[in-house]
This record gives structure tokens, C-alpha cells and sequence, in this order.
């Protein structure tokens, strides 16, 4: 296969194997494996941009701001998305460099901390959806929202969350020193989190929001603005299905945009789990003509040599 540039997205999730071992070690450990089977396609010879997601972590912050918020000021939610694009940067440049170490190989790898264009004027700044944080009881919410303007929900019975906006990704603010990079042979670590929230204003002065930004929309997004020759969403599952869970279960191996868009449609997939997934595949094959895949992270090199994951392509 010749060269290519493939821009690869890990969930956060991933990166904690286990919800009662969370430790920075064991998150460690986690990166490792996925680094494992990232080292493979570049010892194949492509080149490769990584962007992660920080969900699991950003709620570690927020929690930690939470104990000390009598003794220590607040953290914005778009500085907390920074603090966990140097965090988890950091762990997949260590595990990356140790990964080429092993193989005998010495590419340079870069973290950029990397801000997302979005719009004020994006709906979900007037109606945010996106659960953030630890849950509160009913008084702690009414606390929250009358001195810090929080906006929170009750969430099953469960308690009450802060939601946020999630605004729709417009521009990669740093595209162009991702693209420097990558020409000078670079593995290069960018959006984490699905970037850095900011709006720019007349004047092209930037600013951030309190808002988080899916992460495989800006993902698709900067693989588009890359013009990445392959789009891969790295997720739970090997391949995606139809009707998953259940008896009928059916695993998918091509599919066409047509095909994805119809199952979109008939609510095959789940909202905030494989829709956003399967609809970010499908925004990028739209716009770029070129090929998305999902699979599991130890599936990666395998998907694109041996069969496995799930293709979408423009057409059969």
C-alpha cells in the first residue's frame, strides 16, 4: 500500500481499561497498547495525526476544581480541555516514543495544543445538552446556577448535571502548523478533546467558550482540512452493527455513504455513542471522496490490511 496520511481518532474512554483503575499509571498503560498498534502503520510507512478524546478526564479536573474551590479559583471549561490535551499528549508522546523505541525506529512526535473555531450563533450556546462534571444534588444545582451561571439538569433520577453547549466545529485554528509538521515527517497528536472551544471575532481576535466540541466531528473535520487519504475512528468495537446487543446482531463490513445515511435514519445507531462515530465517517467520504473506517484500537493496522472494521466508502 503506498504512503498515506491517516488521521486516526481514540476515544478518552480508551484510555482508562478500567473504571476502578484510573490512575495516571494505568492511563498510561492504556495509551501504550493503542500507541502499539499505531506504531505498526507507520513502520508501514504512513504518516499519521492522532486526535483523542478527554471526557472521563476533563470530569477529573472539574472534580478536583470542586474539592478546592474554597481555597483555590475556578477553572473554565475551555482551559480544562488544554490542561487535558498536555496531559494526555504527554502520555501518547511518551508511549509513541517507547512504542519506536522497541521497533528500532526514531520518528519525532508533536503535541499541539490545538484551539477549535466555533460560532456564538450556534444553537447549543442558547440550549446546551452536554452532561459535564460529577452529579449534585438538587440544592447544590440551584447554588451553582445563581452564582456561577451553570445551567444543570436532572439526569435519571441520578442527580443533577451541568450540561454545556456542544457547538459544531467550524475551523482547525492551528491547521497550518499541523500541516508544517506533518511535512517535515512529524507524528504529530492534535485536537484533543475535539479542541480548545474559542470564537474569533470581527477584528480576528480569539476568545474561548465554555463549551465542549465533539471530538470525532473535529476530527473529521482537521482530517478534512488535511485532506487525509483515510479517516479512522478507533471505538469499543471491532466492527460497527446492526442491532447491537441483540440476538439478530449483524456486522457490518462496507458500507456506501447512501447505506450509512439510511441506517442513520432508521435510528440504527445509538445517539452519543456510534451515531456521532458513523456520522462523522460519513461527513468526511462526502466531502473528500476518500475512505473512512471504524474499529477497535487493536484492529487498526489490521483494518487497513487484512479486512477488519468497518469501511465506508462513497460508493459500492
Amino acid at each position: 500500500m503506498d504512503s498515506k496520511l491517516i488521521v486516526i481518532a481514540i476515544g478518552g474512554n480508551s484510555l482508562i481499561e478500567d473504571a476502578k483503575h484510573v490512575t495516571v499509571k494505568a492511563q498510561y498503560e492504556a495509551a501504550r497498547k493503542t500507541a502499539a498498534h499505531i506504531v505498526k502503520l507507520v513502520e508501514a510507512g504512513h504518516r499519521v495525526v492522532i486526535a483523542h478524546g478527554n471526557g472521563p478526564q476533563v470530569g477529573f479536573v472539574l472534580l478536583r476544581a470542586e474539592f478546592s474551590r474554597s481555597i483555590l479559583h475556578s477553572v473554565p471549561l475551555d482551559s480544562c480541555v488544554a490542561d487535558t490535551q498536555g496531559a494526555i499528549g504527554y502520555q501518547l508522546q511518551m508511549a509513541l516514543n517507547n512504542e519506536f523505541n522497541k521497533a528500532g525506529i526514531r520518528p519525532n512526535v508533536a503535541t499541539i495544543v490545538t484551539q477549535v473555531e466555533v460560532s456564538d450563533s450556534d444553537p447549543s450556546f442558547q440550549s446546551p445538552t452536554k452532561p459535564i462534571g460529577s452529579f449534585m444534588t438538587s440544592e447544590d444545582a440551584k447554588r451553582r446556577e445563581e452564582h456561577d451561571g451553570w445551567v444543570c439538569v436532572e439526569d435519571a433520577g441520578r442527580g443533577y448535571r451541568r450540561v454545556v453547549a456542544s457547538p459544531k466545529p467550524v475551523a482547525i485554528v492551528e491547521i497550518e502548523t499541523i500541516k508544517t509538521l506533518l511535512d517535515n515527517k512529524v507524528i504529530v497528536i492534535a485536537a484533543g478533546g475535539g479542541g480548545i472551544p474559542v470564537v474569533r471575532d470581527a477584528k480576528g481576535d480569539l476568545s474561548g467558550r465554555e463549551a465542549v466540541i465533539d471530538k470525532d466531528l473535529a476530527a473529521a473535520l482537521m482530517a478534512k482540512e488535511l485532506k487525509a487519504d483515510l479517516f479512522v475512528i478507533s471505538t469499543a468495537v471491532e466492527k460497527v452493527c446492526l442491532n447491537y446487543g441483540k440476538p439478530n446482531q449483524k456486522t457490518l463490513d462496507t458500507l456506501s455513504v447512501e447505506e450509512a445515511e439510511q441506517y442513520i435514519s432508521e435510528g440504527h445507531f445509538a445517539p452519543g455513542s456510534m451515531l456521532p462515530k458513523v456520522q462523522a465517517i460519513v461527513d468526511f467520504v462526502k466531502s473528500t471522496g476518500n475512505t473512512g473506517l471504524i474499529t477497535d484500537p487493536e484492529h487498526l493496522y489490521g483494518a487497513l490490511y487484512e479486512g477488519k472494521g468497518t469501511k465506508i466508502v462513497l460508493k459500492k
